[in-house]
């Protein structure tokens, strides 16, 4: 299992869409940006080529939706936003709204290569938001009650619904105009933060979406949020760190195949929520988990990229 040997905590990771073939997979740290060309065997400096001043801590990773064809993508770091167009050899400083924000979550639409656009999720300054490939930033917080932004979810068809999703200290908040006008979701407050979020690949048709919270485990629902179930029972309490969802998967389409990182541990269920099973039989690693990467997705035998808080960054 090949693992990253610096030993800063892994924020965030993120690989190509062509990721079985290209192997290119990268890494935030508060060291950096690293990156991998080999499938996550061997790791290099990815702001190395440029001319980008100290080490920048680097929270939030996001790749273009086209990214083996275009090689975009954009990382966010403490004081702004940079973009690269040629798969993370250079970068440009984006422009962005001042003071200069910390970046905490980046996600981009299904169409980035028609559209171009991308939000971006701060610390203390709500959601930016780009419509020209990450180049420009604009603030879009109208009705945004907390401005602290923990995760972003985009619909898989943003393009034609619009619709986003941001997490927060006090709960969840929805827009359904890509991002620039926003409600709050009734989520129940002492649920909340809501640290990450996960929309069903067929949003636009069964409404369901998953949120993992940071003291109160895994919750679901099936109606855009106005109710919720909890998920997980035993198996996952606590901080649900991250949720990822199967992108086509058997059965019954609105229970999709979901895998969490949670309680120090990679789980996934594929009976709808009913039983949660530890990856691949236990191959996954135990303990501070802080971030995972499906690059093929999550079926049986899909590759996965895990990342520690004591700086592994192993592939199973």
């Amino acid at each position: 299992m090949p693992e990253i040997s610096v030993t800063d905590p892994v924020y965030a990771l993120a690989a190509s869409e062509s990721f079985l073939t290209d192997g290119v997979c990268f890494a935030a740290r508060p060291s950096g940006l690293y990156r991998s060309a080999d499938g996550g065997r061997s790791w290099a400096q990815a702001y190395a080529l440029s001319e980008l001043s100290g080490p920048l801590p680097t929270f939030a990773l996001a790749l273009s939706s086209a990214f083996p064809q275009d090689a975009t993508v954009m990382a966010g770091v403490a004081g702004g936003i940079l973009r690269s167009g040629d798969g993370g050899e250079h970068w440009q400083i984006a422009r962005v709204p001042a003071p200069p924000p910390v970046v905490t979550a980046l996600a981009v639409s299904s169409d980035f290569p028609n559209d171009g656009v991308a939000l971006a999720g701060t610390m203390e300054d709500g959601v930016l938001c780009s419509s020209d490939r990450g180049w420009n930033w604009v603030t879009w917080n109208f009705g945004l009650l907390d401005l602290h932004i923990l995760c972003l979810a985009m619909s898989s068809e943003f393009a034609r619904d619009e619709t986003v999703f941001a997490g927060t200290e006090i709960g969840i908040f929805r827009s359904t105009n890509g991002g620039r006008a926003w409600r709050e979701v009734d989520f129940p407050m002492d649920h909340a933060p809501v640290l990450s979020l996960a929309l069903s690949p067929r949003f636009v048709s069964d409404g369901v979406l998953y949120a993992g919270t940071e003291a109160n485990g895994l919750w679901r629902s099936a109606d855009r949020g106005k109710m919720w179930e909890r998920l997980g029972g035993r198996w996952i309490r606590a901080a649900v760190n991250q949720v990822l969802l199967a992108r086509g998967g058997s059965g019954d389409p609105a229970w999709p195949d979901v895998l969490v990182s949670a309680n120090g541990r990679v789980r996934v269920t594929r009976d709808g929520g009913r039983t949660w099973l530890p990856w691949e039989s236990g191959t996954a690693p135990e303990g501070d988990i802080t971030a995972v990467a499906a690059p093929a997705g999550i079926a049986p035998g899909a590759p996965l990229l895990i990342g520690m808080a004591n700086g592994r960054v192993v592939r199973v």
